[in-house]
């Protein structure tokens, strides 16, 4: 009986330590349909014009469907948007409280 209560133990251990790595592997977000300029400016490469431009995008065309549809927004192509991707969501709370930078890729 004792070794069943520590075999429970040990899994139930197991798989709380697992699910806790889960949640902290996934990335901070921002929600590019309720965030702020300055929330906006957190993520990777959009400084004080381009987050200006989502805000005006936003507030002229309605809420983004997905988050492909920020490359409707001048200044956010192909590559800047792959960059921006893992930290961008169209529903929830923004969760990103730190500015994100990333090194800019060798030529």
């Amino acid at each position: 009986m004792k070794n069943l209560v520590a075999v429970l133990m040990g899994l139930a251990l197991f798989f709380g330590c697992c699910s806790l790595h889960a949640e902290e592997a996934q990335p901070a977000k921002v929600n590019i349909n309720t965030a702020s300029a300055e929330q906006l400016q957190l993520l990777p490469r959009v400084g004080p014009s381009i987050a200006k431009r989502i805000v005006e995008f936003r507030e002229k065309s309605g809420e983004f469907k997905k988050v492909e549809d920020l490359l409707l927004v001048k200044g956010i192509g192909p590559k800047n948007f792959e960059t921006l991707k893992p930290y961008l969501a169209v529903s929830g709370s923004t969760t990103l409280k730190e500015n994100i930078t990333v090194p800019r890729k060798q030529k």
